[in-house]
């Protein structure tokens, strides 16, 4: 019975670091879909997160099974419980990923951002496609790597504060449509960041069994 078990534990842990790969794949793709008025690089996106949603969906019902049948106990159920939560996070990066790659189909073949932006916002959607990428690394990094958990990012909330400052101020030349897009993209990725950043405190109560809440009185 415990190497069936061993075993299905084994195989979520494959198929949450596969959801994880498909996250940052998504994020990669958008990235260059915005920045490049990339019509295929947009869809390669749309097309990961699909992917992703519906995995999430496996992932959620194999979790759930463990749960209800097998009993775990404390280093196990820790394990199943933060890869229920997990497989959330990266279904919801991935919608806002979507959210993102479908303004990039929706401004083409012109870009989104205007001349006065476009650098910022490239720079963010590359850094918020590396933050991804290194959650990616930790989840699938192997137990006792606590240097791998993803760190905070100071430069890529500097960007968003930069970019939000400069669709609201009053001069802005481009029109309401283009700023409110501009600030839900801002926000897209601002979420995203967050759910990264719930993910490394998830990885952390996996190892060392302190929880989120925590964490964030700390």
């Amino acid at each position: 019975m415990r190497t069936k078990f061993a075993a299905e534990l084994a195989a979520l842990s494959e198929e949450l670091g596969r959801l994880a790969e498909l996250a940052s794949l998504a994020s990669e793709r958008a990235a260059v879909g915005l920045a490049q008025a990339d019509l295929t690089a947009a869809y390669e996106a749309l097309a990961a997160d699909e992917e992703l949603q519906t995995g999430y969906t496996a992932c959620e019902n194999r979790a759930v099974i463990l749960l209800a049948l097998e009993a775990p106990v404390a280093r196990d159920l820790r394990q199943v419980v933060s890869a229920i939560r997990i497989t959330d996070d990266l279904s919801r990066i991935g919608s806002l990923i979507s959210g993102i790659a479908e303004m990039a189909v929706r401004y083409f073949p012109d870009p989104l951002a205007p001349p006065e932006v476009a650098e910022q916002l490239a720079a963010i959607g590359r850094a918020t496609a590396e933050l991804i990428a290194a959650t990616n690394a930790a989840i699938a990094a192997p137990p006792g790597k606590g240097d791998a958990l993803v760190p905070p990012d100071p430069e890529l909330a500097e960007l968003r504060a930069e970019v939000l400052a400069r669709v609201s101020a009053p001069e802005w030349p481009h029109g309401h449509t283009v700023a409110m897009d501009l600030a839900l993209l801002i926000h897209h990725y601002e979420r995203c960041a967050e759910h990264c950043g719930r993910i490394g405190g998830l990885i952390n109560f996996f190892h060392t069994g302190t929880p989120l809440s925590l964490e964030a009185a700390e």
